[in-house]
Formats: structure tokens, sequence, C-alpha cells
């Protein structure tokens, strides 16, 4: 017990300092796990030799990432991406694949460990890149599209990867593996048959997990939800990925394989956000450990022993996984930084290769010694992801390769200019042109000019800030412009020159949050909208209506906090400071705090008059008829 404590201090110790440290540096909370692994284990040689059980231990952790993904793939979604999907991730395996069997054949191995490194290398690495390109905000862009498409794909081949692995076996191999990780009573009877005959197993086993998902987990979650007690809820969802991991594990095959398929079963069912919240901590604690166990595992007597050999093979792989991505981006017609961004973001293998390592060497297809060396090039590709990344971003800011298409030529002049027609200019354009009046959109999304084309609405591709594109646009004619752009500081910036060259102009500006109304406001818009400020008070009146109060009551409580909220704006103005945080403008948080009095100071005050006009309504009757009757 005290080894075990001490062991679970030092690994959450390392969890909590590495970390958010790694986090902070910009090189994501996967590779911060790692750097805690390698920390506590090659380098201090904290880690003992519990090691080995606490990976199959961490292990789970992917199981239950697998289930959640499984969770994630609806029919209709997966349907609507088929075309990614197959093609750009079906080439991308598939190519990549063939390639690095033939390369490892080149090298002199036989064809089945060749095959089995293929598929290892054919994958990358879906935390490290989608948590990346969620913290760069690049998961919408064409490139970060493409990319998550891919890893799907990947995620999605991990499961006929693990089925299909046993085929590369040779003949007594599953035995030799049972003797050395131990076996059980129905593990025997699958013990002796070939590897058709292991793959037929699966093929019945995926088909009784279907089943089970469809037609015995449904009734025993509704069952289960009749005792209305999170804890049960909670056993539930655990029992549901304990168990059909463990039937898995008892025909001998992959836990994940069976938890992946029960989740795509349950993704359209009523329990889909409750099983996802219930398995969240346990699938992020469990994959965290299970990255520090890989860290620790890392043998840096391969690399000191052959550094030259590591690192080509890292550079090798990286430069043909990069080769093939760049050329499926052409294919597929991606464009400037969308491209740099798809090709270097994939160019890293995944961790779902460490678990196809692992199960290679239990079928001992891997030997030993060359799967050390595979984990190295799987962990050492993972760690310099951040420096592929930060490659792209100079790329995308120096280099663009590809010339965008030449904007529009725009034929007419109307009193209106709208800059930017996603969804907020969507609605603006909508209303205004039904009213009658006649407007100019621009915007440098080409897909959405067209799609507006398709609708009726008219429209030119172009960069609205582009001084010429406004010139033409007829900027000096205009009455009012419409700054409706995505990017925070191309929105600021286009009021600046609009009002520069326009001090008559009417600017109506959509800005992110607070302190953007700020520097919106000091570059000389007109009127500023926070994009969900409005929405936010309807939803606040609609609260207030289904609490006790009026319609009229709801309303006029909405209308005075809009005023005295934008009153309040106007003069936080005067103490905020351009490029200091709020939280460190000391005067800014005091006159803060004395506006959040005032506002509620007001708005009781309000309540208390409607207090007092109910008693005096409650009264008058009364007073009525004392007068009749004297």
């Amino acid at each position: 017990m005290e080894s075990f404590l001490f062991y679970a201090t030092l690994y959450l110790i390392a969890m909590v300092v590495a970390v958010p440290l790694a986090t902070r540096a910009g090189l994501g909370s996967v590779l911060g796990y790692l750097l805690a692994g390698i920390l506590i284990g090659p380098v201090t040689g904290l880690s003992g030799t519990e090691m080995t059980d606490l990976q199959h231990f961490a292990e789970f952790g992917v199981v239950m990432m697998l289930f959640l993904i499984g969770l994630e793939l609806q029919p209709r979604a997966l349907w609507a991406m088929r075309d990614k999907l197959i093609g750009l991730g079906g080439l991308q395996v598939a190519i990549t694949m063939t390639l690095v069997t033939g390369i490892v054949m080149a090298m002199g191995e036989d064809i089945r460990v060749a095959l089995a490194l293929g598929m290892v290398m054919s994958l990358s690495s879906t935390a490290i890149v989608l948590q990346t390109l969620n913290e760069k905000r690049l998961m919408q862009t064409a490139g970060g599209r493409s990319a998550f498409a891919v890893l799907l794909t990947q995620d999605i081949a991990v499961i006929p990867m693990l089925a299909l692995m046993p085929l590369l076996a040779l003949p007594g191999a599953r035995a030799v593996a049972k003797a050395d990780h131990g076996t059980h009573v129905v593990g025997q009877l699958i013990d002796s048959l070939p590897g058709w005959g292991v793959t037929l197993i699966t093929l019945a086993a995926v088909a009784l997990t279907v089943l089970m998902g469809h037609y015995l987990i449904r009734p025993l979650f509704r069952f289960v939800q009749t005792a209305k007690l999170r804890e049960i809820n909670t056993a539930m969802a655990l029992l549901i990925v304990v168990g059909i991991a463990s039937l898995m594990n008892l025909v001998g095959l992959s836990p994940a394989l069976g938890t992946f398929l029960a989740g795509v079963v349950l993704a359209d069912s009523e329990f889909k956000h409750e099983l996802e919240s219930d398995i969240e901590p346990f699938k992020g604690l469990l994959m965290g450990l299970f990255f520090i166990t890989v860290g620790a595992g890392i043998n840096f007597d391969v690399i000191v022993a052959q550094p030259w050999d590591i690192a080509g093979l890292v550079i090798l792989l990286v430069a043909l996984k990069s080769a093939v991505l760049y050329g499926l981006s052409r294919l597929f017609k991606l464009r400037g930084s969308d491209r740099s961004l798809f090709t270097l973001s994939l160019a890293q293998a995944g961790e779902f290769g460490f678990v196809l390592v692992s199960f290679a060497v239990v079928q001992r297809i891997l030997p030993t010694p060359l799967a050390e060396k595979v984990l190295v090039v799987i962990a050492l590709s993972m760690l310099i992801t951040p420096l592929l990344f930060i490659l792209h971003d100079q790329i995308a800011r120096f280099a663009r390769t590809d010339k965008a298409p030449d904007p529009d030529d725009i034929d007419e002049h109307q009193p209106v200019i709208i800059a930017g027609v996603g969804r907020f200019g969507q609605v603006v354009n909508r209303l205004v042109t039904m009213s009658g009046l006649r407007t100019t959109v621009i915007d440098n999304d080409l897909r959405t000019i067209q799609l507006m084309r398709t609708f009726g609405f008219k429209g030119y591709f172009g960069d609205p800030t582009r001084p010429d594109l406004l010139a033409a646009a007829g900027i000096a004619e205009a009455s009012v412009l419409v700054v409706a752009l995505d990017g925070r500081d191309k929105t600021t910036e286009l009021v600046r020159y609009a009002r520069r060259i326009r001090p008559d102009l009417h600017i109506i500006a959509r800005a992110r949050d607070r302190t953007h109304v700020f520097d919106l406001y000091k570059a000389g818009a007109n009127d500023i909208v926070r994009e969900m400020f409005d929405s936010s008070l309807r939803a606040g009146r609609y609260v207030l209506e289904n609490s006790g109060l009026s319609e009229f009551e709801a309303a006029e409580l909405e209308k005075l906090f809009f005023n005295l909220d934008r009153a309040a704006v106007r003069d936080l103005a005067q103490v905020w400071k351009p490029g200091v945080p709020v939280e460190q403008n000391a005067a800014y948080i005091a006159r803060t705090k004395e506006l959040n009095a005032e506002l509620e100071a007001a708005m009781m005050e309000q309540y208390r008059r409607r207090d007092a006009k109910e008693d005096d309504d409650h009264e008058s009757p009364g007073t009525l008829e004392g007068g009749q009757d004297a």
C-alpha cells in the first residue's frame, strides 16, 4: 500500500506540474504527459517495476477514447463526410501504408513485419492534432476540416487493423503469446485456430456487440435511469465499457474494437450525452496516465546506441508522410496556408501506433528490439509536432505559394456596403434588402459568395479590407458601412480606415466582446453590436417571463438592463487601457464593481416599484368599496 501511494503521488505530481507548463508553452497536454513520463522515467529513474502493470491499466484509457469517438460517429454525419473520409482519408492511409511497407521490405524485413509497420506508421496523432487545431482556432479552416476527416478515417481504420493483425502472425505464434501472457478457459478454445478462424470470430463478436447495443444496452440503461441516482448512471456507463471490453478480451480480441462499435451503435441513442459526460473524466485521466507510461517507457538506451539511425528514421517518416499529404492536398485542391496546415499537421505518427505495436508484439509479429526502436520513433515524431505547427505558421505568414483567386469586378454603387456575410452579415443583408434597400456585399470566402448567388442574393468575392475594393464598391458615396468580418483585428482595421477616409460615414460594426467594443469605439464606429449580447438579453427576458413576470414587466427590465449596460460600457471605455488585460487594470476592475453595484440597485428599484404597484392594485378596490358604503 505504501508503495502504491508513493507511485500514485509521483504520477499525479507529474501530471499537475508538467501538463500546465507544457500547455502554457504551446506544446499541448499530450506532449506534457509524454515529457512528464520521460522526466520520471529515463531521466530521473523514479519509476519502478510497476511500469509494465501500470501501462496495461492505463491502456484502458485508449479503450474509453475509442468508445467516445464511436459515440460521435452518427451515420448521417459520416455520410455527409463520405467524400473526404473515403477519398482523402482512405487514400492517405492506403498510400502511406503501401510506401512504408515497401521501404521496410527494401531494408530486408519480412513482409509480415513490413505490413504491420505500414499500418502503424499510416496513423497520425488524433489527440495532439485536434487539440492544437482547437487551441489555434484552425478547426474551421479548409485545412483543419480536411485534417479532421483524415484523423477520423484513421481512427476508424484502427479497428480493421486490430482485426487483421492476427492474420500476420506465424502459425502457433498466438499459442506462444498466450503462454507468455496468460490465458483463460474461453481463450483456450481459439488458441489453435488459424488466422482466418480468428478473423471469423472477430466478425461474430462484432455482430454480437451490435445486437447487444440495439436490444440489451438501451433497455438496461432505461431501467437504471429509474433509480435517479447519478452514481448509478456512472456505474452503468462504466459497465457498458468494461463489460464489452471484457467480452472481447475473453475471445482474444481487442477491447478497443468492441467499445468502438458499441459507441457507434449508441451514437443516436437518447443516452449519448450522459454517457459522454460520465466517461470523459475517466478517459482523460487514464489517457494522461497512458501517455505518461509511454514517455516513461521510452528506451533511451536505443537512442544512445543508435542516435543517427533513430534521427534518420524520424526524418524519413515525417518527410514521407509530408510528401503523401502534400500530393493529396493538391489533388483535393487545398490552397495556400490550408495546404501547409494539412501537410504538416498530420506528418507525425500517432498514439494508436503504440497500441498496434504492443498488439503486434503480443501476436509475435514484431520482435521486441524492433518494437522498442519503433516506439522511440513514434514518440519522437509526436514530440516534434509543435515544431511542424510553428513551421506552418511561418509558411502561412511569409510564403503563400498559391495565388488566391482574383477578386470580382464591382460594377455598382449602393448606399449600404456590407463587409462580411457570415451568419451575422446574412441576417443584416436579408433584413435590409427585403425592406426595399439595395446593398453591396463583399466577402473573401468564395464558397459563401457562391452560396449566396445560389439563393438569389448578389455578392462580390474579395477582401473587404483592401482600399481598392472599397473604392470600387463606392465607399466615397455610401451612407452606411456594416462591418461583419470574422477576424477581430481585421474588423478594427477596416473601421479605422473607413473613418479616416470618410469622417461622415455611418459605421456599424460587430464586436466579439466588451474589450473589442472599446477597440471599435476608439477606431470610430458609430454603432457597435456585441454579437451575443442581444440574443442573450432575449433569453434572459424569456427566463423572467417564465418566472412570474408579465411580458411587459420582463420587457421593461430588459430595456433597463440594456440602457444601463450600454452606459456602463461608455463609462468603462474611459478607464480601459489598450494592450493591458482587463484583469491587470486596477482602475477598470474597481469601476466595474461600482457599476455592477449601481446596475443591481437600479434593477432592484424597478422590482420595488413593481411590488409597490401590485400592493396599490390590491388595496384600491377595498378603499373604493369603503367610500361607497360610507
